[in-house]
Formats: C-alpha cells, structure tokens, sequence
C-alpha cells in the first residue's frame, strides 16, 4: 500500500511538471510562424500601447517584442528595420555566454571551479602567476575576477589583450564589471570544446530553438525574434519544448540568482533585480534598493550597452526585447531607460488599480551626460521627494526636499566624474540613477 501511495504521488508530481511544461508556447525551429495574442485579451489597451510605442521610437529604438507565455503580443518595429534586420547584443550577449558555460560544464568539458590556467595555460594575464592561479571560471563569469576593470590607455573594457588584462586584487574580493576578463570565459569554452564558439552555439542552442544568430569579434547578432527565442529558452529555466538544453538545474539556478556578497544583483552573467542593493560599471559604489524599482521583482535581465534588453518575468511568463541605438547618454548596461520603460509597460493594463499606479515611482534626468546644469521630471508622482546626489564613494554632496514635478539641479562647481542621484518619496520608496557631468 506505502509502494502504491508513494508511485501515485510521484506520477502526480510528474504530471504537475508536463503541464507547467505544456502552458508555455514554443515556435516552430524554422520559419516565421509565431502563435499571438491580441493585447486586448490580457486587458491591454490601444491608447497604452500608443503612448509605449511612442514612448520607444523617441527613444532610438529599433524593435521592441513582448511575450506572454510564449506568444507574441506586442511586436514592433521603427523607421527601416524589420523583423529581418540584425543588430548587436553587446553585453546582453554575456547571458548567452552564462547559458553556454553551464553546458559545457554539463558535457564535462569544464568545471567552473576550476582556475583559468588549466584551459588557457599559464600567463593568459598579466597578473603575477601566484595571482592569476587564484582565478577560476567561475569568477570570470560573476565579475570578481580581480582583474582591473578601468586599464591605463589603451586598454579600453572590450580588450582581452594580456596587457589589458591587471591585477588589481585577489580574485573573489572585488566586483567589478570586466568585459576583457569575461570574454576569456568564450576562449575557456572553445579551448575545452575543441571548436570554435559559433559552431559551439549553433550545435548546443541554435539548432534547438531555432535561433539564427552569430558571433562577431566575441560580440552577437542576431534578429530580435532570435532575442526572443532566447528569452523563453531561459523563461521555461533551459528547456525548449520537450528538449532539455541545460540539464543542470543546480547551475541554472546559480546562474539567475546572487553569484557572490559583493553585487547582489549579478548571477553567472545575469542582472538580476529585486534585491536589496546593486552595483553598476565602472563604479565601487553600492546603491541600495532594487535596480529597477518599476518592474517585477522576480525578474532577471540580459542587458547591453546602448540599452540592448532582454528582461524575463518568471511570476507572469513574460519576455520582453528592445534593440537600438541608446535611449539616452552612455551606459555599458543598467540606464534609466529601464525604470522608464516599465513604467510604460505597467500601464498597459486599463485595469491597472489606481494603488497599484501610485507604487510605481521613477524620475526622468537629461541631459545625461551633461556639461551643465541637469533636470529632473518625476513620472506619475505628485507627492514631496527628497533628492540626493551622491559621489562615486557615496557621499552626499547636495540633498533637497521639494514637491515640484520637475526640478533643475545647478552644476556650480560640481566636478566631472560618476554620481548617483537617489530619489525618496514621503512612504520610503527609493529610486536611485547614474548621472555623469562632463
């Protein structure tokens, strides 16, 4: 009888994950066919979806998609680009480098615990040898290489030249966003592998999903619905349809979650937002708060530079893709564009609470960068703000109260450099950007 109970409850079980299976959607491997969704079935409506279309072509966009369990509800395009087109990833690409290490450490070819040196030799830096054997895998791919991630000219971030490639701290003690450092996680692959990384790709995810995209220069291009097939490939946690790409939960799980102490919103290559504080590029500073107060707390990002998105929404089965050139100023990932843009999103609903608007809290900063003076226009909110900027150490060097919906912030002898300026409405929320004076 225990036997029988015991086999009925896995059964059960078993069942309870086909059908979790069987209510995402997956597109045919080839050709154009995409099941859809008319927005006005999930309560979207037109005016919304104007003003968030608007919203993105004034914003440099090329292409935005939303999808709902796996199913197209918004797809759009602006001036020349198509459907066909092809664009960069750039660091949104690191994400499918994050998926990619966790199959080759599921094939046997790696093992992310392991230094650098075993695939690469010895000297693929320019760290001391008793340094650079401190450096593993799997600290290349949650940015605590120890590297120095600002090199002196002319090294730039993109560059894996040894020379560019610093001690700067003992691995796991410093994080710090390395695009040089990064990159050698593809070499760590291909060498292991014995193949190089496009035929990589294609071979462990490409042909799965049908994705068509390609590697240049270490960078990725592909369609936006190639952007979109990945978004979902990671939505339903590695598994295409019935085809289990990434079979090791354990790493996947690693992967969309804290990699490390330090940032706390960085998995295996992932951003993650949610979490009580965050770090960005090219700063020391850790910002308290979510990175992205307006969107879903659960969610976990791809994100380039010159504001390439893929965002995944596990508690509403969402993805949602944005090409094109910046929104806005100079970024490497995170940008104000993002808290922004799910403003437009969470008001696409017409049965949006009005409790509901009044949690979302944003503010608008232009120029940025700028060479002068600064304003800020504070989205939906009619309430009192306190208003802080802080340094690139974290130090407040002006603070105001004001229940103005715009305000304008005098650079006087503001020196140039990376700021912060956190935002606090009278119920403790707090929303925190990036500002640059030139």
């Amino acid at each position: 009888m225990i036997m029988k109970k015991c086999f009925a409850f896995i059964i059960s079980i078993v069942i309870q994950i086909a059908l979790h299976a069987q209510s995402l959607y997956f597109p045919p491997l080839a050709g154009s066919a995409w099941d859809t969704i008319t927005p006005s079935s999930i309560g979207y409506c037109q005016p919304q979806i104007d003003s968030l279309y608007n919203y993105l072509q004034t914003k440099n966009s090329k292409s935005f998609i939303l999808l709902k369990d796996g199913k197209i509800v918004l797809e759009k395009y602006f001036g020349t680009y198509t459907k066909d087109s092809i664009w960069y990833w750039a660091s949104a690409g690191k994400s499918l480098t994050g998926f990619l290490t966790g199959i080759a450490q599921q094939k046997g070819f790696i093992n992310i615990n392991n230094k650098v040196s075993q695939y690469l030799g010895n000297n693929w830096s320019s760290a001391p040898l008793i340094k650079e054997n401190l450096i593993t895998v799997k600290h290349l791919i949650s940015m605590t290489s120890g590297l120095e991630d600002v090199p002196p000219t002319p090294c730039t971030n993109e560059d894996t030249a040894k020379a560019c490639l610093i001690y700067k701290v003992d691995a796991g003690t410093r994080w710090a966003y390395h695009s040089g450092a990064y990159r050698k996680t593809q070499d760590v692959i291909s060498q292991s592998a014995g193949q190089n990384y496009n035929t990589i790709t294609n071979n462990w995810i490409e042909a799965q999903t049908g994705m068509s995209g390609f590697w240049y220069n270490q960078v990725y291009f592909s369609k936006a619905r190639d952007m979109a097939r990945f978004g979902l490939l990671n939505l339903n946690k590695g598994i295409w349809n019935t085809d289990t790409l990434l079979k090791d939960t354990s790493y996947f799980n690693q992967m969309v979650n804290s990699s490390q102490i330090l940032n706390k919103a960085y998995g295996y290559l992932w951003w993650l937002n949610g979490k009580t504080d965050f770090m960005v590029p090219t700063s020391q500073l850790v910002i308290p708060g979510s990175m992205i107060p307006n969107a879903p707390s659960d969610m976990f990002c791809a994100l380039g530079k010159n504001d390439q998105k893929i965002y995944i929404v596990p508690s509403q089965k969402l993805v949602v893709i944005r090409q094109g050139n910046s929104a806005g100023g100079f970024n490497l990932a995170l940008s104000s564009f993002d808290n922004t843009l799910w403003n437009y999103i969470n008001q696409l609903s017409c049965v949006t609470s009005i409790q509901e608007k009044q949690k979302i809290h944003t503010f608008n900063l232009y120029p940025n960068p700028s060479h002068n003076d600064i304003s800020i226009e504070f989205v939906n909110q009619s309430t009192t703000h306190q208003i802080e900027l802080l340094d690139i150490t974290g130090k407040c060097i002006m603070k105001e109260v004001t229940e103005a919906t715009t305000l304008k912030i005098k650079r006087d002898n503001i020196t140039n450099g990376i700021y912060f300026l956190k935002v606090t409405d009278k119920s403790g929320e707090t929303a925190t950007q990036k500002l640059i004076f030139q």
